[in-house]
């Protein structure tokens, strides 16, 4: 593998050729001409809803009545998803408590170029925004993110250092 220098220069060549071309870059990984970002993969990053349908498949569900997020995972291999009952199809079932709303929605949203309004947060987790205020503070003077009126933006250093700037939504950080 290359040193973390040339691994930064070889993407911030790729980026630019991408640029050239016509394309931006909307979420950490993802590149796309006007018009046409991955609306599947922006579900995942805005934190809504999917259904997992098929062997090994994932999906989360919001009981907008209660509150709740639940993760849900099917049987993963073919052969025993097959040969189950119906009723029996689901192999884990999880609700999420408050540190793991906080940390997906930061893992989800923060990929996101565009950064999340804050009102995402509340609105997906139920949560208040006190319980995140600190650690969007601090990383605003770490210049990882770029807190604005209507959004909250990674810097192009926090998205270069993603998974350093998720890790301050950990429990106990």
């Amino acid at each position: 593998l290359p040193d973390a220098d040339l691994a930064a220069d070889m993407a911030a060549q790729g980026s630019l050729r991408l640029a050239r071309a016509g394309y931006r870059q909307y979420e950490v990984s993802a590149y796309a001409r006007p018009g046409r970002r991955c609306r599947h993969n922006l579900n995942y990053w805005r934190f809504g809803d999917y259904l997992g349908i098929g062997a090994g498949a994932h999906g989360k569900l919001t009981d907008a009545t209660i509150g709740r997020v639940h993760r849900v995972a099917k049987l993963r291999h073919p052969s025993a998803y097959l040969a189950a009952p119906v009723d029996a199809l689901v192999s884990q079932r999880r609700l999420l408590g408050a540190d793991d709303l906080t940390l997906e929605l930061a893992l989800n949203a923060l990929r996101l170029v565009d950064g999340f309004p804050p009102s995402l947060f509340t609105e997906t987790t139920g949560l208040p925004w006190s319980r995140i205020a600190a650690v969007v503070d601090r990383a605003r003077d770490d210049e990882l993110l770029e807190p604005r009126r209507d959004r909250v933006v990674p810097t192009d250093r926090g998205r270069a250092f993603l998974d350093d700037l998720v890790a301050r939504f950990l429990p106990g950080d």
